[in-house]
């Protein structure tokens, strides 16, 4: 996988924890490990532990009160609200394709024609496209992530979830539709006492 980077001030982030959007198996994990591994390439010393948190809000204010690194995909519809937030300054962009997405379904699940579909808010564009013809939508139920969308498949609330393949793989679900990735923009936050 190619990333591309634009480093503003990550010179001052070396060794300090990372803050984004869980649980497991969200794309936003996947960038942060990826972001790490850059990191470590670029900045021999640079060692960063990933915290997860159920919105991107709770990981932004888990990050103000300390030293460390908040990264947010592009997507997200109030990522404006981090841009403005003058406690963060802006030290990175990188460009990352997602792990693959698809709709999945538990192994035992009976398959019906209409579906109720959990999904995190970003991605829903995508349902349309991956829907296999003979199905259809009763509704969508939004979820804080599509990690949190295939837990919610697994447990039985819902009948569908739109995620990722390792949430899939996570949950032990599968795939009734086509996959593909979402070639992604991914922003990088620190605090601004510390950075600027």
């Amino acid at each position: 996988m190619n990333a591309n980077f634009l480093d503003i001030g990550l010179s001052y982030a070396i060794d300090t924890p990372i803050f984004t959007l869980g649980p497991k198996g969200t794309s936003s994990e996947f960038a942060s490990v990826h972001f790490c591994n850059w990191m470590k390439k670029y900045y021999s010393n640079s060692d960063h532990e990933i915290n997860l948190k159920q919105t991107y809000e709770e990981a932004r204010d888990n990050l103000t009160g300390q030293n460390g690194l908040l990264i947010v995909a592009n997507a997200y519809s109030r990522i404006n609200d981090f841009y403005m937030d003058p406690r963060l300054s802006l030290l990175a962009t990188f460009v990352l394709d997602t792990p693959p997405y698809g709709l999945a379904v538990a192994n035992n699940h009976l398959l019906k024609e209409k579906f109720n579909i959990a999904s995190h808010p970003a991605p829903i564009p995508l349902i349309e496209e991956l829907l296999p013809q003979h199905l259809e939508v009763e509704q969508v139920i939004q979820m804080p992530s599509t990690s949190a969308a295939a837990k919610a498949v697994a447990s039985g609330d819902v009948d569908m979830a739109l995620t990722t393949e390792i949430a899939a793989r996570i949950n032990k679900l599968t795939f009734i539709s086509k996959c593909r990735p979402i070639h992604m923009l991914w922003s990088v936050f620190g605090t601004v006492k510390n950075y600027n």
